[in-house]
């Protein structure tokens, strides 16, 4: 049974992944939803809990919406990462 609020869309955007105390890292997005992201990762140490910061670009055509959002770790598995994003609404610049 699916229990996603949100629902999910493939993505292909480079995600930017801050840990406090470590450098940025690059990603890329697998699937994204207003809530949420999966990110394939190898081996960033990342432990469900752990609050990350992200910032990603999604093209909507003539705009470009940079995001910049806190998340929290949800799950760690071979393939990637999936990370609950906070701040739903705030932190939007547009570029044109």
């Amino acid at each position: 049974m699916e229990r996603r609020l949100h629902t999910r869309h493939r993505a292909r955007t480079t995600v930017y992944i801050t840990v406090p105390g470590q450098p940025r890292r690059q990603c890329k997005a697998v699937n994204l939803s207003a809530t949420g992201v999966f990110i394939q990762t190898s081996n960033l140490g990342l432990r469900k809990g752990q609050n990350v910061l992200l910032a990603f670009a999604i093209n909507l055509g003539t705009v470009t919406k940079v995001h910049r959002r806190s998340a929290v770790v949800a799950h760690v598995s071979r393939g990637g990462t999936g990370l609950m994003m906070e701040s739903y609404g705030a932190g939007v610049a547009k570029v044109v």
